[in-house]
């Protein structure tokens, strides 16, 4: 006759071997979307240090300089980036997982380019340490937001409405150049960005679904990753305009 505390002992088991499975699983998609992130980050980084060694010298703008930053380029250059994110945004259910990744590549490439013209505004020296410090902060942020027991969702909403009132002020000085309003606006983008770090970060582990196949878990990576990147780099520009050092 079979004992009842068998069953019970082979449940447990059969919980515990599935619930590693989906740790497991978690852990190498949430692996894969912090790649994807890095790797994003390096060719940016990359191709705005290029960027920079080509349009400026001696702290003066060259022929290269003047045509990406003065001429009428200059709006492709920076809304080329906007419109790829817009693009892989709507396109990327009907994408394969490479021509996403490709995309994400080539968007992180033009956000390369279209920062290069901080090292114009701001030292080298000051940059790096910005950098590091927002990397630092950023990975905190991340882990919180991976680890905490709290739901963020709420807090998601009243981030997204700070967002739009944070563009809105952005809009507005662009036109008034106040720099106590610019003083304000830097450090409330930072609070907000601090904030969508965590919240991002927990949204793409409850997207994560064991049942995924390899494209569909592909996707959400790519997707995943491009909302951390986006994070990343708006925490670091904002935390520029507190931290840098200009020329």
């Amino acid at each position: 006759m079979a004992n009842p505390r068998d069953y019970q002992v082979r449940s447990q088991q059969a919980g515990a071997q599935s619930g590693t499975v989906i740790d497991e699983g978690l852990r190498s998609y949430m692996l894969r979307v912090y790649n994807l992130m890095a790797m994003g980050l390096a060719i940016t980084g990359v191709a705005a240090y290029a960027t920079s060694e080509m349009a400026i010298s001696g702290g003066q703008l060259t022929q290269f300089g003047n045509l990406i930053f003065v001429s009428p380029l200059k709006w492709v250059v920076m809304l080329a980036p906007l419109g790829l994110v817009f693009f892989l945004s709507f396109r990327i259910q009907k994408m394969s997982v490479s021509a996403a990744q490709t995309t994400f590549w080539i968007y992180s490439g033009m956000m390369g380019l279209s920062l290069a013209s901080i090292f114009l505004v701001f030292t080298g020296e000051s940059i790096v340490q910005t950098l590091f410090v927002t990397a630092a902060s950023f990975g905190a942020l991340s882990l919180w937001g991976y680890t905490t027991k709290r739901d963020l969702t709420g807090m998601g909403s009243f981030l997204f409405m700070g967002l739009i009132g944070l563009i809105l002020a952005m809009v507005v000085n662009i036109f008034l150049q106040s720099s106590a309003l610019q003083f304000a606006i830097s450090g409330i983008g930072v609070l907000i960005f601090a904030g969508l770090t965590a919240y991002d970060t927990q949204q793409i582990k409850n997207m994560y679904y064991e049942g995924d196949d390899k494209t569909v878990a592909g996707r959400k990576a790519i997707m995943g990753a491009l909302r951390l990147y986006l994070d990343f780099i708006n925490l670091f520009l904002f935390m520029l305009q507190f931290m840098g050092n200009r020329n």
